[in-house]
């Protein structure tokens, strides 16, 4: 048993560390100049240059697509987590004829690739007149994220206990208050984990953006990262990118160490229903 114990620590040790150690090294790598990463990338900077991030933040430009990620994130989030969370009690609650197909479909969309859909997709946005905006492309991120907030949702509906309900109408609650008073706030756990592995996919989401908002005055940060690392990297000026992937990765970092004890509670709970 000790010898199992001893392998599984040094299993997430390792692990561990091939999260961590990168993570320090761009951190690292951020406050250096281009010569010090090639001459020494494992040292510690002889000065540390904060330049770097005003040089990415201000002059490449990245503050303008760090706010186009912001609004479009928490915009497509506004919308998503109130509809997705009525669809999956729906779901849980209320079974219909051919509610069980119609899950099923939902659940199909998590599988299916979103580049098989760009064409058309572009398409129907230009139609609409909403080609090349950060609404179109937050009408796109809802739609492909609907799938999973449903599925993670309905599971939390189904998991309350059906006393609860039944003991709301027999004090005079219509469905409508027993879904605002008494099922909102039981899988608030579910709406947490559904808002932040949404957010964190939104916020990094590539594909779409790249082919949707691609104008320079919308495009979002994942995009304007891409860009400005192809056009720093012939200016030999890597300190300015390593700075930029900070200011990426620090908004998903604070807002995970922010609600990360409702996620594993969240998780918990499921383990045991399970």
């Amino acid at each position: 048993m000790k010898g199992r114990q001893w392998l599984g620590t040094l299993a997430l040790t390792a692990y561990l560390a091939v999260i961590v150690v990168p993570l320090v090294w761009v951190l690292i790598s951020s406050l250096k100049t281009s010569p010090e990463i090639f001459a020494s990338p494992w040292s510690l900077p002889a000065q540390p240059k904060f330049e770097n991030y005003a040089a990415a933040w201000n002059e490449a430009g990245l503050a303008k697509y760090f706010w186009n990620s912001v609004m479009v994130t928490v915009g497509s989030l506004a919308v998503l987590i109130p509809v997705g969370a009525m669809a999956a009690y729906i779901f849980a609650r209320y079974p219909f004829p051919g509610s069980k197909a119609l899950y099923a479909i939902f659940l199909g969309g998590m599988m299916f690739p979103n580049f098989l859909v760009l064409a058309p997709l572009t398409d129907l946005l230009r139609r609409l007149g909403l080609s090349e905006s950060l609404l179109g492309l937050g009408i796109v991120y809802v739609a492909f994220s609907l799938s999973f907030t449903v599925f993670v949702l309905t599971g939390f509906f189904q998991n309350v206990p059906t006393e609860l309900e039944e003991a709301a109408v027999l004090d005079g609650c219509g469905h409508l208050m027993v879904y605002q008073k008494i099922m909102l706030p039981l899988a608030r756990p579910g709406l947490i984990v559904a808002a932040i592995f949404n957010g964190l996919g939104l916020w990094n989401e590539f594909n779409l953006a790249l082919v949707l908002a691609n104008s320079e005055s919308i495009r979002t940060l994942p995009i304007g990262l891409a860009n400005l690392t192809m056009a720093r990297q012939y200016q030999a000026d890597w300190g300015s990118v390593f700075a930029a992937l900070v200011i990426v990765m620090l908004p998903a970092f604070v807002v995970y160490w922010r609600y990360r004890e409702r996620i594993y509670e969240a998780m918990l709970a499921g383990a045991v229903k399970g």
